[in-house]
């Protein structure tokens, strides 16, 4: 496993440069380009095809520059001096544990005087510029695909919050024994948390700029699928915990063409230090599974990523707003809900069963599409007819 970039580089060319970059985090930052990328090659489709109109958005120009503007402004340039300098000065610190330095108070406050200077410059000069010009509101031509910037920055918010929010709840032991630990730790995200809190976000954030929220829902939902896959494969790279249940059962035959880390496996040097100490190794992350799992990220991965493609080549068959979307719901929902049948997860006892938060989502997502696509479909077919 690989904590950081660095581990990767140094295992698969031999190559060691010290980068402050988590695996994890990385993956995380591709799968959010490769939805901002998909999501508006969809939204330009759509826009050609008439399915959706360039929006009419009104914009302010030349507003004056006020000292509430110079205050936040020199805050900010305050803080990222402050860290960026002590990033450059103790480089090593960052390296080795880069979310503890960024979470702590450790910093250089000649940087934070340097940066809040510098801030202060900046707005000067934006204020000089603006002498002499009137302020005026005039309304501009947007096109849809125009927002994903701000979605996808919406949706990493959100999605965060949303993952941190579910996780702690299905996690209230933890939360309750060290609540700044688990609230302020980057490990402990719920995908399906993410997916609601981001996505009730953006759809308050379109729909108030004038997109119809079917239409952005079937527009991201392909996007929505490959995101998940590509995130699954920082999880896979990690060791974040993602894991499965003990797997012992030889291989079968028919996967004899596997390497056998696909079919059961240990997670050696994994973020989280599970399991028992790896003999000889040294470092950070020098832990072990003590049973070999079934690798959970990787059949996702493979999973979600093949049914990004499936999405990708159906969805223009798809006429009928919302419909789209739902059929992805679909699709993630049994994803999911059978993944978790050989997941390690928190299991809730309802009766004499026992299932997990992911397992009640993916089957309410399940049931919820089924019956929103006969919704939709009835619909259409009562204004057709």
């Amino acid at each position: 496993m690989y904590a950081t970039i660095s581990d990767l580089l140094r295992d698969l060319f031999g190559i060691s440069i010290p980068l402050p970059i988590q695996t994890f985090g990385f993956m995380m930052a591709l799968s959010f380009m490769g939805a901002y990328y998909v999501s508006v090659l969809e939204l330009k489709r759509m826009e050609a095809n008439g399915l959706l109109k360039p929006l009419k958005v009104k914009r302010k120009f030349n507003e004056p520059i006020t000292i509430v503007d110079y205050v936040t402004a020199v805050i900010i340039g305050a803080f990222l001096g402050f860290k960026l300098l002590e990033m450059v000065l103790d480089y090593d610190s960052l390296v080795a544990n880069p979310q503890k330095f960024i979470l702590s108070g450790k910093g250089s406050w000649f940087g934070a005087l340097l940066g809040g200077v510098y801030a202060y410059y900046q707005k000067s000069k934006e204020a000089k510029a603006l002498e002499g010009k009137i302020q005026e509101t005039k309304e501009v031509i947007m096109h849809p695909y125009e927002v994903m910037g701000n979605v996808v920055g919406i949706a990493a918010i959100g999605g965060i919050l949303g993952a941190k929010i579910f996780h702690n709840l299905e996690n209230i032991d933890d939360l309750i024994a060290d609540p700044m630990g688990s609230l302020l730790s980057f490990s402990g995200l719920t995908f399906y948390g993410g997916l609601i809190v981001a996505a009730v976000a953006i759809l308050y954030y379109t729909g108030r700029l004038g997109i119809p929220n079917l239409i952005m829902c079937d527009a991201t939902a392909a996007a929505l699928m490959l995101s998940y896959g590509m995130g699954r494969i920082g999880c896979q790279l990690s060791g974040d915990g993602d894991w499965g249940i003990d797997n012992l059962a030889p291989k079968p035959e028919w996967l004899s063409f596997l390497p056998d880390w696909a079919w059961s496996y240990k997670y050696p040097n994994n973020v989280l230090g599970e399991g028992i100490p790896i003999p000889g190794c040294e470092g950070a992350h020098c832990n072990a599974l003590l049973n070999p799992v079934f690798p959970t990220p990787l059949y996702e991965a493979v999973a979600c990523i093949l049914l990004f493609f499936v999405l990708w080549s159906v969805r223009k068959r798809f006429t009928i707003p919302g419909t789209f979307f739902l059929f992805y719901l679909l699709l993630n929902g049994i994803e999911r809900f059978l993944i978790e049948k050989i997941r390690v997860n928190t299991t809730y006892h309802i009766g004499s069963a026992h299932i997990t938060q992911a397992e009640i989502i993916s089957f309410t997502f399940i049931i919820g599409a089924l019956i929103g696509l006969a919704v939709l479909i009835k619909k259409h077919k009562t204004k057709t007819a």
